[in-house]
């Protein structure tokens, strides 16, 4: 005679703590965020007290946006990411559809060496990099910054395991149609990849909007600070301590990125889906 085992609700103890860890660490980063916030719209004197009856108030943009060259510094940061971003996209595809698809002699050597790059932080070639743009002389240039970050390896490596993945039927299709090596890739290739361009767009975009310490180094004008050096200079004891101001300032700066991913977020989501990036 077979015995029925009684039926047992199964544990939630593990998943409901996951969910109130998530919740917490959700609190703790969104805390600076809240408290940027609420400085920025209230007087310095609610800086540190927080009062219901605080009143509202936009002085401390307005007064952030006159005591530096925010315009200026926006408009070198969007020229730095955009150029960035363009010769990315431009020698990532060509470099990746060459790995990808293409047979030539040394071509598993050279990817080596491009995967290589990845594991040398940036950081280690501040110096090297600063003596190669002096010799070029583009220190002090838009064009100076965004030179060592042009030819990524995340981005061939990213594009060339993409491409990869594209059927092969594909490209007899396409040279069946007539076309040559540089239609099968721009016709082909680079529409099927389009998920991929964008949320590796977002990627170097959001990396390059926030980069420090090599704009630092290498700008020396307010003609070529991007705004996270800017922002600095601005908060610096030099001009003094109003944190109001400083928050409202580091809003300003933040401020294309956050109503970005605001209007863009289901996009944004959908990218990485499809790119595969975690």
């Amino acid at each position: 005679m077979s015995r029925t085992r009684p039926f047992t609700r199964p544990d939630r103890t593990l998943p409901g703590l996951i969910d109130l860890g998530a919740w917490l660490l959700a609190v703790l980063w969104a805390l600076p965020v809240l408290y940027a916030i609420w400085t920025a719209f209230h007087p310095g004197a609610y800086a540190t007290r927080f009062s219901l009856s605080a009143p509202l108030t936009l002085d401390n943009f307005r007064a952030a946006w006159e005591a530096a060259p925010f315009p200026r510094y926006m408009l070198n940061t969007v020229m730095l990411v955009t150029g960035i971003l363009a010769g990315q996209l431009v020698i990532g595809t060509l470099a990746a559809f060459a790995f990808a698809r293409l047979h030539f002699p040394g071509r598993d050597l050279l990817f080596i060496l491009v995967l290589i790059q990845l594991t040398i932080m940036p950081d280690v070639l501040i110096v090297q990099n600063y003596r190669t743009l002096e010799g070029l002389g583009l220190v002090d240039t838009i064009t100076g910054v965004g030179l060592p970050y042009i030819a990524s390896a995340f981005g061939i490596f990213l594009m060339r395991q993409t491409f990869l993945g594209i059927p092969k039927e594909l490209d007899d299709a396409a040279r069946l149609e007539g076309c040559g090596l540089w239609g099968l890739m721009w016709r082909v290739y680079v529409p099927l990849a389009r998920p991929v361009y964008v949320a590796y767009g977002l990627v170097s975009i959001s990396h390059h909007w926030n980069n420090f310490l090599w704009p630092l180094v290498v700008t020396q004008s307010v003609e070529t600070r991007p705004l996270t050096v800017g922002l600095a200079v601005f908060a610096s004891t030099d001009q003094g301590i109003d944190w109001s101001i400083i928050t409202a300032a580091t809003l300003l700066s933040a401020a294309p990125l956050l109503i970005a991913f605001l209007i863009f977020q289901r996009a944004f989501v959908q990218s990485f889906m499809r790119a595969g990036i975690k």
